[in-house]
């Protein structure tokens, strides 16, 4: 009986304690704004939609999935080391122009060589006159046919000629142009010294010059240069004399040359030129005649 009557006293015991402890919690929410509470429960409500709309984590993946694949076995690459890149080249001397003067003077002699310096020395200079067979060659009078006439009217004997009259007069190799000094070269003209020695003595001295238009014709300039020198050296010899005389080229023109008017064909320009009554006009000029004059002026 006893027993039975404790059992009963803990259950109604338990029973108030519940409901004490729910009448609290009542009591307590009746107390919250009603906004508030709304809140609350809207806040609640879209967490645990929140948590139960949210992805799973997905399932590990499978061992055979997640090894590596296995590597291929390595093979002998077909590279081929480079060889060290060589020193470079030393870098040329730039080219210099001919325009600067071509650096060409004559050679200097040991004092103690036995022969003649022909750059410095004026050896043998009138020091015996040539023979007489030689003289009549050189002082010879030139025939009409190997005079030249330049389209501005002056006469001239082509440069190989006096060549031929020294090989006649003193044979091949018996005579020789020598330098006296360094090729000059100014913006159009080239200039040199020269030296005109026959039979081992000095004879004459000159300064030949030819001008060139571009820098390309400068090694022919030089050329036509050593020739000028070569008949300015020839008159001292008396060689062609008579081209210079006023006279001798007054009757030269008269009767072996004549003068007209000319036209370029393409340019149109007119001027007067001067030639051989023996030669042709040729391309690109023209004769033009004017009237009231004849066509050629005798």
């Amino acid at each position: 009986m006893r027993t039975t009557f404790l059992r009963d006293v803990a259950t109604g015991l338990e029973s108030a304690a519940r409901s004490s402890q729910r009448n609290l919690i009542r009591t307590r929410s009746s107390h919250l704004a009603p906004s508030t509470y709304r809140s609350f429960n809207s806040e609640t409500r879209r967490y645990n939609g929140y948590n139960s709309n949210a992805p799973k984590p997905a399932a590990p993946a499978s061992a055979s999935a997640s090894a590596p694949a296995p590597r291929a076995p390595a093979t002998q690459s077909n590279f081929t080391p480079k060889a060290a890149p060589s020193a470079p080249a030393p870098a040329s001397e730039p080219t210099r122009s001919l325009t600067n003067g071509l650096s060409d003077p004559p050679p200097v002699l040991d004092e103690s060589e036995k022969q003649v310096d022909w750059t410095r020395s004026f050896h043998g200079i009138s020091s015996q006159p040539f023979s007489s067979e030689a003289a009549a060659i050189l002082t010879q009078e030139i025939p009409f046919d190997d005079i030249e006439v330049k389209p501005d009217g002056i006469i001239y004997l082509p440069e190989i000629k006096y060549r031929r009259i020294l090989n006649k007069a003193f044979g091949p190799g018996g005579w020789g142009l020598v330098p006296r000094g360094e090729t000059i070269v100014t913006g159009k003209l080239v200039t040199r010294e020269y030296a005109l020695v026959a039979g081992g003595q000095l004879v004459s001295i000159a300064r030949g010059e030819q001008q060139y238009f571009d820098p390309d014709g400068i090694p022919t300039a030089t050329e036509g240069c050593k020739s000028n020198a070569l008949m300015r050296c020839c008159k001292d010899l008396g060689i062609a004399s008579e081209l210079w005389d006023p006279r001798f080229i007054r009757k030269y023109m008269k009767e072996m040359a004549k003068e007209m008017i000319v036209e370029h064909v393409v340019t149109k320009k007119r001027r007067k030129h001067f030639m051989r009554k023996d030669d042709e006009l040729k391309y690109p000029f023209k004769e033009v005649v004017i009237p009231g004059q004849s066509a050629v002026r005798k």
